[in-house]
């Protein structure tokens, strides 16, 4: 019976670019609907009280030497820790919330992830964000102006909310049916 899942992510979350790469890979041997919801993890760490595993020294440390580094290399994915990290994700989740409705959300992520997960960049600088999607082939003024717009900026202060309403604590988190998983 093919199954619904759903995918609450920020592109921020090294945990989140592994899960994106890994629903990738077992897609290919499993049926099921993926929708991918965009929020931002800011807002949902503010609204429960939870904090980034980098806030945390022990538990910072232990993910960027051992846990990070192991998935990766279970499921064969390049990762590269970001000295930029934690970065300020607003303008790309706002920007996720755009490609999805735009049909180019893979594009975007595989662009946006990599450029954070793999290369190191600092995309909470305009700049490199900019240089990030142009490098892509899409349009990033247009992108980056379509994150101001009020329609956009709903709809990821609603994914959140709803995250938020359905227990959703961190990222990634996924919803097989109703049954909630987070992490790995």
């Amino acid at each position: 019976m093919k199954k619904d899942i759903q995918f609450y992510f920020d592109v921020g979350s090294p945990t989140a670019y592994l899960a994106y790469h890994r629903l990738a890979q077992i897609k290919s041997s499993y049926d099921f609907d993926l929708q991918f919801i965009p929020i931002l993890l800011g807002g949902v760490f503010k609204s429960t009280g939870n904090s980034s595993p980098a806030m945390i020294p022990a538990k910072g440390q232990y993910m960027g030497k051992f846990d990070l580094p192991r998935f990766a290399k279970l499921y064969g994915i390049p990762l590269n820790l970001n000295p930029h990290f934690p970065i300020n994700t607003l303008t790309l989740m706002r920007g996720a919330v755009f490609a999805q409705q735009n049909d180019i959300l893979g594009r975007y992520l595989d662009a946006v992830f990599g450029s954070i997960w793999v290369h190191k960049k600092n995309l909470g600088a305009l700049d490199e964000v900019l240089a990030t999607l142009e490098a892509a082939d899409l349009n990033g003024q247009e992108i980056v102006e379509a994150t101001k717009t009020q329609d956009i900026k709903d709809v990821l202060i609603a994914n959140t909310d709803d995250a938020i309403k359905r227990g959703v604590f961190g990222a990634p988190t996924f919803f097989v049916e109703d049954e909630m998983f987070f992490g790995q």
